[in-house]
């Protein structure tokens, strides 16, 4: 089959190189030293999935319509990256692989004739250098689409995705995109901090802030009407639990995800676009959060200052120490 993926960084470098792996055809786009590393060396990936090379043609755009695309741009740069592909994509099965609440409803706008899906996808990699991906996480993706139950077409992509990677169907696809906007507040303070999603977690100050966080997420959910899709041992129940519960007993919950990502650091992917001096997708994780709560009409002051200090971060190119972001917290009471 031949599949395009388009944003071969960390995570469209995985899907790459594993689905050129299952016998597919791929092409993938970049642009500079992304675009020469995979020309000259290949993909190469390393960690949790074992070590593959893959040497998909590799394209600024593409050229030619595929059977199915994949989007794995971050969430800041799919609007432009579909709409430079839109005159080969229209009509080819998409899915986005992405963060945040909105890139299946652009992928529909600017792709009328596509058949259009969502991925959650709970791989945890590190784009280590251009054309090489290191997988931390082996985790599964959840493929879906719309509030209802999965259809038979997704059924059927779920089956190409599989011969890959680990891919489940699920149902209650945009409830499942609130929970993993939820996940996703594990993004911003190794952003701030500079300190991997595990050494947050296990500072108790930042962990207390990133309870907070995910608290107002779950709360701004709630007032939206949204039930929660499952996964990761997390759903409805669950969440509306704990946005009920104080923030010490809260705390659990980063805890019981730092015990899933075991010892291998992981940078978070916000983390990793601020070392690459790259735009974050903070506006669209904590930044989603704040929109959305002001919509519902749900404070969110934490997501709001953890929006405002990784876009600090990015404008100034340096990290804070935890006290002085715990400080800054403590400031804005």
């Amino acid at each position: 089959m031949r599949i395009a993926v388009i944003g071969a960084g960390a995570l469209g470098g995985t899907f790459a190189t594993l689905l050129s792996a299952a016998g597919h055809e791929i092409t993938v786009t970049a642009r500079g030293a992304g675009l020469a590393a995979i020309r000259d060396r290949g993909i190469r990936l390393e960690g949790g999935f074992g070590q593959a090379t893959a040497h998909p043609r590799a394209l600024e755009r593409l050229v030619e319509t595929p059977d199915l695309a994949l989007v794995c741009t971050k969430a800041q740069d799919a609007e432009a990256a579909i709409s430079e592909n839109a005159a080969v994509l229209d009509g080819a099965a998409v899915i986005v692989i992405q963060n945040g609440l909105d890139g299946v409803d652009t992928a529909r706008r600017l792709l009328p004739r596509s058949d259009c899906f969502g991925a959650l996808s709970i791989i945890a990699a590190n784009y280590t250098e251009p054309g090489l991906v290191t997988v931390t996480t082996a985790a599964p993706t959840y493929l879906g689409r719309g509030a209802g139950a999965a259809d038979a077409a997704t059924r059927r992509w779920q089956g190409v995705l599989a011969e890959a990677v680990p891919c489940v169907v699920i149902d209650n696809f945009v409830g499942a995109q609130w929970t993993k906007l939820v996940v996703n507040m594990l993004n911003a303070l190794p952003a701030i901090t500079g300190l991997s999603v595990q050494a947050v977690v296990a500072d108790r100050g930042l962990r207390r802030v990133m309870t907070l966080s995910m608290r107002e997420a779950v709360r701004v959910g709630i007032r939206r009407g949204i039930r929660f899709g499952a996964m990761q041992a997390l759903g409805d129940r669950r969440l509306r639990l704990f946005s009920l519960a104080p923030a010490w007993a809260g705390q659990v919950l980063p805890l019981r995800m730092r015990a899933r990502m075991g010892d291998v650091p992981n940078l978070g992917s916000t983390l990793q676009s601020v070392t690459r001096g790259q735009r974050t997708e903070v506006d669209y994780l904590n930044g989603a959060v704040v929109r959305e709560g002001g919509v519902a009409g749900v404070p969110t002051p934490v997501n709001a200052l953890l929006t405002a200090l990784v876009h600090e971060v990015e404008e100034r190119g340096t990290f804070y120490r935890p006290e002085q972001v715990l400080a800054r917290f403590s400031r804005s009471r």
